[in-house]
């Protein structure tokens, strides 16, 4: 399986992003799967690459050619593709993907995984989208979500598809029982 993770190329205030982080590394790399991220070498970015590597699993990063000639790319991949652009960058993560991955972030990881999610809505990713929670990180934009659907903006339904998790054992098991959502079909209100 190919697990796209968007994440901080900072490492954060608190220890605990980062032991999370090598959690879900290793959970990657033990497993046999191939993490496929934005191919830097900083951050909870080259954390998690460092660590699913240690664990066996291979590597795939892809970088926009501003950030390699700023020596940022991680110099260990099993393979690193070069870009031009940004959103190249973030068409190929798509692409490689089975699953969506949300580590700790700033407003480019918030970004990018806003975009798969709201892709499924409209049946352009069929692919399960998870914010991985650590230390209580997202629940703000958890509480977002439900306000969304009381103030009916987003099913239930489609809430449920996305899993915001601390736990690596509850992500694998909502991988291993996803059901794409179906596509949002828009109606007349008048």
């Amino acid at each position: 399986m190919k697990v796209t993770v968007y994440c901080g190329a900072s490492l954060g205030q608190d220890p605990i992003y980062q032991e999370g982080t090598i959690a879900l590394g290793k959970w990657i790399g033990e497993r046999g799967h191939t993490l496929v991220y934005g191919g830097g070498n900083t951050g909870l970015m080259g954390l998690v690459a460092d660590t699913v590597l240690a664990h066996g699993g291979r590597v795939i990063g892809i970088i926009p050619e501003f950030l390699k000639e700023r020596e940022l790319a991680h110099p260990r991949l099993s393979e690193l593709h070069t870009v031009e652009t940004m959103s190249e960058r973030k068409l190929a993560l798509i692409q490689y993907a089975d699953v969506f991955i949300a580590l700790p972030g700033g407003p480019g990881t918030l970004e990018e995984i806003s975009e798969v999610i709201s892709w499924a809505r409209i049946g352009k990713n069929d692919k399960p989208c998870i914010l991985f929670n650590i230390a209580g990180y997202y629940q703000a934009l958890e509480q977002f979500f439900d306000t969304m659907v009381s103030a009916g903006f987003l099913t239930q339904e489609d809430r449920e598809k996305t899993l915001f998790s601390d736990n690596v054992e509850e992500m694998e098991q909502f991988i291993a029982t996803y059901q794409p959502p179906a596509a949002r079909e828009y109606r007349s209100e008048s």
